[in-house]
């Protein structure tokens, strides 16, 4: 399964910022070993659905540990069979615009 997710904190820093919370949930999925990117809004992870789903809620404690409200936006493609759809699928995209 692939997932995108981002996780938004109530609590910001003095600048109204909240990249230092968000750093640590990145953090967590980096350490997890599971394929993943990260860009300006979301955060993307491959995997079985336990460990992805397990790494998701990681992420979510350790913002929460900072922050009395956590929001979670997660989007999920649940495919069997397929691997590596984290490059493939834009491999395919980028080969229709060849």
């Amino acid at each position: 399964m692939l997932v995108a997710f981002s996780i938004s904190p109530t609590a910001a820093d003095d600048t109204g910022g909240v990249s230092a919370a968000v750093a640590e949930a990145v953090r967590v999925v980096r350490e997890s070993g599971l394929p993943c990117e990260t860009n300006a809004m979301f955060t993307n992870i491959e995997g079985e659905w336990d460990e992805v789903m397990a790494v998701v809620k990681r992420a979510v404690d350790v913002v929460a540990a900072s922050s009395p409200r956590v929001g979670l936006v997660l989007k999920a493609d649940i495919r069997p069979g397929f691997e590596s759809q984290l490059t493939a699928k834009v491999e395919r995209v980028e080969q229709h615009l060849r």
